[in-house]
């Protein structure tokens, strides 16, 4: 997930000043760099889509109507609307400018800040020649706020926006970038101003909790529906059973279609047909390679079961929902499968909305609290059957993989590749006594003695987002693609990490050039995880332009540079999806 920069020191805050990075090998030029200028105004109205294809438009909402609102309701929006104004929005001012985690001016800076919408562009300039694997469109989620924020603002809590390109066989590419209409940016949009909350940015100490009771305030008297989703979709992508699904953890999904054009709609908010009664699923879902089955998890901040597991087969039918025991509401961001189980962690995360009175963020690191990993069967029928295993001391905010394996014990050992952020609440907090780091990990799971083992595979690099080929996951691979959060939070470039030997081989997108997390996609063999092609948005922030680059997997050597008709700032995380998969997917 890429993160946040911002040009103040805060002791050893998570986002400290750039510094030049020394690196062993690059195949990027390199050029000088600058300060980006001041972001324009975020857009207040989408963009019409201006359609070049044949096909009916897609239906878009613009302009917005405001809502049918009675004479009572009037004067309690009016009301609201005053006491928000001119009492809590200045009280948040003064605690914003002290807390750069929370202040739009620092979140939102540079190739952080919102774009509007951009319609189709096709024929756009291909630098080199685009592999005949790679047949499909490159996705990729991020937050981008439509209103400007008004309260505290973390980046995290920025609207959805999904920047589509599409790559055809005959070496030309189309792009279009949308927001995902999610219930809660139609009202926003129709209103004309943030009405929900925004939950990390706004959510702290005494001003959250007087939040929390304005938009109680406004639902009373029906201002607000909250009953068809509050969340942001935001963070990640993943395509299911002729599904394109975008994700946040505070709400389910939202189907999203590409067009025949290579443009984007909005289909509808999605409980799999009213199998899901839960109001939110994680952002990081597993599709097993093998079977096509679905793995996800639910958390839930207030009331037990504080996490849930949901299995779907391939053709979106519900096999498994098992409730899982956990002493306290834990926040839960990823999780890993492997042949034959799923892999939970419970962090020292948590939610205590507690804080909030003691002037604090109700999401925190609990230091008393012991990591731990939960595996469980696929196929299991309760969660008698989930192992748990402590890990002190290891807060992955992402996991890559995981596989089975024995040792010459002849115990069975689960294998997780991860990375292992210190200290654990960086990037929610506003800087401690350590500097970040984020290590690419291997944790080894002991079945048979209950024990496990933990050591660094790369030292002295962070690397934080990434991916394996989708073929692989679940299954022991070789290779790893991760990016390089170096200077932190930025990504400078690509790692390739053979983990059977910790070896880096490393794609630098060069100085003043920044991209995010790595899609590996295009592999047509059998081999070791290295025969397709990795591709990320890189923004040359000398030349103030976007660039998309393919990198061949085995050597780590640029292929193809496809020149961006629009800015495409740094976001979370993004897929690709072959042309094949296009062809299969479901309106509703």
């Amino acid at each position: 997930m890429h993160l946040l920069h911002h040009h103040h020191r805060h002791r050893h805050s998570p986002f400290p000043d750039h510094k030049k990075m020394s690196t062993k090998r690059s195949h990027s030029c390199v050029i000088s760099c600058k300060i980006l200028p001041p972001r324009p105004q975020p857009p207040n109205l989408l963009l019409q889509k201006q359609s070049t294809s044949s096909s009916p438009p897609f239906s878009l909402l613009t302009p917005f109507s405001p809502p049918h609102l009675n004479p009572l309701q009037r004067i309690a929006a009016a009301a609201l609307d005053l006491l928000e104004t001119f009492i809590l929005i200045k009280l948040e001012r003064n605690q914003i400018t002290v807390s750069p985690t929370i202040d739009p001016a620092v979140q939102l800076a540079g190739n952080f800040a919102p774009v509007q919408e951009c319609p189709v562009r096709h024929d756009l300039q291909v630098v080199g020649t685009i592999p005949k694997t790679l047949q499909g469109v490159y996705l990729r989620n991020g937050g981008n706020p439509f209103l400007p924020p008004t309260g505290g603002h973390h980046l995290f809590d920025g609207d959805s926006m999904i920047h589509a390109l599409t790559l055809n066989p005959t070496n030309r590419a189309t792009y279009a970038c949308r927001f995902t209409r999610t219930n809660r940016l139609i009202a926003e949009a129709g209103l004309g101003r943030n009405i929900f909350l925004k939950p990390i940015g706004e959510l702290r100490g005494h001003l959250g909790l007087a939040r929390l009771a304005l938009f109680g305030a406004r639902a009373m008297v029906g201002l607000v529906d909250e009953s068809n989703g509050v969340g942001l979709a935001n963070a990640g992508l993943v395509y299911f059973n002729g599904r394109i699904l975008a994700m946040s953890e505070e709400d389910l999904p939202y189907i999203v279609r590409v067009g025949e054009d290579g443009d984007l709609e909005t289909i509808q908010r999605y409980d799999f047909d009213g199998q899901i009664n839960d109001k939110s699923l994680i952002a990081h879902p597993k599709v097993d390679p093998e079977t096509g089955d679905f793995y996800t998890l639910s958390y839930n901040v207030l009331t037990k079961p504080y996490l849930k597991f949901f299995k779907f087969s391939k053709w979106g039918e519900k096999a498994r929902e098992i409730e899982i025991s956990l002493p306290h509401p834990t926040m839960v961001h990823d999780f890993a499968i492997s042949e034959s189980h799923v892999i939970i962690p419970d962090h020292q995360i948590v939610f205590k909305l507690s804080e909030m009175l003691r002037g604090g963020p109700p999401l925190m690191y609990e230091p008393s609290k012991v990591a731990r990993f939960g595996v469980l069967p696929k196929n299991a029928a309760d969660e008698s059957m989930m192992q748990w295993i402590q890990v002190p001391g290891c807060f992955c905010f992402h996991m890559y993989n995981a596989w089975e394996e024995y040792n010459k014990q002849g115990h069975k050992i689960i294998v997780v590749i991860s990375s292992r952020m210190t200290p654990p609440d960086s990037i929610f907090s506003d800087g401690s006594d350590e500097p970040l780091k984020t290590e690419l990990c291997e944790i080894r799971l002991n079945l048979a003695t209950n024990e496990s083992a933990h050591r660094v595979i790369v030292g002295g690099m962070n690397l934080e987002g990434g991916q394996v080929e989708k073929r692989v996951v679940g299954k022991k691979a070789r290779y790893v693609y991760l990016a390089i959060a170096d200077p932190w939070p930025k990504c400078s470039g690509i790692a390739r990490v053979d983990l059977s030997s910790g070896e880096v081989t490393k794609y630098l997108y060069g100085e003043g050039k920044y991209g995010g997390e790595p899609c590996v996609a295009g592999g047509d063999g059998d081999g070791d995880g290295d025969e397709g092609y990795v591709m990320s948005f890189v923004r040359d922030e000398e030349m103030e332009t976007s660039e998309f680059v393919i990198v061949k997997a085995s050597t780590m050597e640029q292929v193809a540079l496809i020149k961006l008709p629009a800015r495409v700032p740094y976001g979370f995380h993004g897929t690709f999806i072959t042309s094949q998969e296009l062809s299969k997917q479901a309106f509703a």
